[in-house]
């Protein structure tokens, strides 16, 4: 110490409190958050992946081996390891499948990447080489991806189909993946080629019956909604009806309770209750003079429309949700009306909608109205049936990642093989490429390559087999100088090495070009964080905050 000087102030730059936690130490806290989550996840993966009962505090109940689902309920806190979850949440939303996959890889690079870090390499090197070796891997895999472009309706649907029953194997809807996997390609044609618009396909649940018992609708199917008397009287199906939708209430209204009215005489208070009758008859005899069999609406329809409808053979329905609405209005054609003013029969043709049949079905404990037959029909629906809610909710999870699926496999028609094949190619790919390079990059590229085989490995560790054995088998067949192994991988059922191309484990190559991506983004966002910095005073309720600085 030079003299003169005492010793140095400590200067303090944050508040009382603040926890800071920064360095190596700090890294291999966060790889070692994301190791536990991911060891959450990983069983789920493959077709013989084991499922997650998720229990909230809310008392809710959900089984499910989807990873986004499962990442979503975990309601995890640590900051770091909550970069797997939105990883996994994006790959949902972009693609909708692979979401465990892109969490276990994600893992396995920063697991991968932990003995550089406790050695003293500094990270910026691994970020680099890990990119560069991601960037290696999307363009081999769009290499190696087949097109299926150009085939005919009958092969591409064919083909569509396999992609479907590839989604479904991992599922707990795995036994009937055959009849669901029909039922999402024949959903998918049915909308618009141009936007694939999802909200076009329904999914309804019923309680009730086998998973067999499940159906689609060529157009649109929505539950009974609340009724009146006079309803039972309605006729409950029709051919060729026309259809009237409208976005307006159809009840009697008080118009005293919206409207301040001064009387001189009483006399005068009869006139103002007749209008307010003549109102809603006017109303009601427009829908009428329309032409129309089936009027729905978003809004209430009252007991006195409801049973004016029944006396002349109208069908009419009230607070009809407005998805379901939307849809109708897209199958058969028609438009909301938000005012039955100037509806006449004359001008009511561009207006209402038809559909070639309409009927009320009872489906379990429910009842269901069904448009069936539409002209424009861009829009289907699926009722799913099964034995209890919680089955029921899984089966609508992974219909939707069939559905996903599959609308990109339309959009993309590019395959890539499944069952761990594409990993082991791209792993045996990078690890030459890595061979090309002079500095330390060479290890971390190496390192890359054997994290993409955790796939692999893991399909065998969820179905019980030997993974070192399968992995050395399939690592021999990638090997061949002449590129015929490049399909191979796990066959789940034999524990064995096949072909998964030729058995038709077929995926969109979109989905592993985008797990590659994003799980080396989220690797990449986690090791470049040396620092956190943390303060709970911050963390509390504000008025517990403001209550503890006044006691203090």
């Amino acid at each position: 110490m030079m003299p003169g000087f005492g010793m140095q102030p400590q200067i303090i730059l944050l508040k009382e409190g603040t926890d800071t936690s920064q360095g190596k130490p700090q890294l291999i806290s966060n790889i070692n958050a994301c190791m536990a989550v991911v060891d959450t996840v990983r069983t789920t993966l493959g077709p013989r992946g084991m499922d997650k009962l998720i229990h909230t505090e809310r008392g809710t109940v959900t089984i499910s081996n989807d990873g986004a689902t499962i990442m979503k309920l975990l309601d995890i806190v640590h900051p770091a390891a909550k970069s797997l979850v939105d990883v996994s949440l994006a790959q949902d939303a972009e693609v909708g499948d692979g979401t465990t996959s892109v969490v276990i890889l994600a893992g396995e690079f920063l697991k991968e990447a932990k003995p550089f870090i406790e050695e003293g390499v500094h990270p910026r090197s691994i970020i680099k080489s890990y990119r560069q070796a991601a960037m290696l891997a999307v363009q081999k895999a769009k290499e190696l991806a087949v097109s299926l472009e150009g085939k005919s309706d009958a092969e591409k649907r064919d083909l569509l189909k396999k992609c479907a029953m590839t989604t479904l194997n991992s599922k707990l809807v795995s036994g009937e993946k055959e009849f669901f996997a029909q039922m999402v390609v024949d959903a998918v044609s049915k909308l618009d080629p141009l936007t694939l618009d999802l909200k076009m396909i329904g999914i309804k649940k019923v309680t009730g019956g086998g998973l067999r018992d499940s159906f689609l609708v060529d157009g649109v199917a929505f539950k009974k909604t609340f009724s009146y008397a006079g309803f039972e009287q309605q006729p409950k199906s029709f051919s060729n009806p026309k259809i009237l939708l409208l976005n307006i209430e159809l009840e009697l209204k008080a118009e005293r309770e919206n409207a301040e009215i001064r009387l001189e005489d009483p006399a005068q208070y009869q006139s103002i209750v007749d209008a307010e009758w003549n109102i809603i008859y006017d109303k009601l005899a427009k829908c009428v003079a329309s032409g129309a069999n089936i009027v729905l609406s978003r809004l209430a329809i009252g007991d006195l429309a409801t049973q004016y409808f029944a006396d002349r053979n109208i069908f009419c329905a009230g607070r009809v949700e407005e998805g379901d609405l939307q849809r109708v209005a897209k199958a058969t054609g028609a438009r909301v009306q938000t005012t039955v003013n100037g509806l006449t029969a004359e001008n009511a043709a561009g207006v209402l909608g038809t559909c070639e049949r309409f009927e009320e079905k009872q489906v379990g404990a429910e009842r269901y109205n069904l448009f069936k037959g539409c002209p424009q029909a861009r829009t289907a629906t699926i009722v799913l049936r099964g034995g209890s809610e919680q089955f029921i909710d899984e089966a609508d999870r992974s219909l939707h990642d069939a559905i996903m699926i599959v609308r990109r496999a339309l959009k993309h028609a590019e395959v890539v093989a499944g069952g761990g094949a594409i990993e082991m190619e791209l792993s045996k790919y990078i690890r030459e490429c890595a061979l090309q390079q002079t500095s330390k990059s060479q290890l971390f590229m190496k390192a890359f390559a054997k994290a993409l085989e955790v796939i692999p490995r893991q399909l065998c560790n969820n179905a019980g087999f030997d993974a070192t054995d399968v992995l050395n088998k399939l690592r021999q067949k990638h090997a061949a100088a002449d590129g015929s192994g490049k399909n191979f991988g796990v066959d789940v059922n034999s524990g064995g090495v096949v072909d998964t191309y030729d058995v038709f484990v077929w995926e969109p190559s979109l989905v592993k070009i985008n797990a590659i991506q994003s799980a080396t983004e989220a690797a990449c966002l986690i090791l470049s964080v040396d620092e956190t910095v943390r303060n709970p005073k911050s963390e509390q309720p504000e008025g517990q905050a403001a209550a503890n600085a006044i006691s203090g």
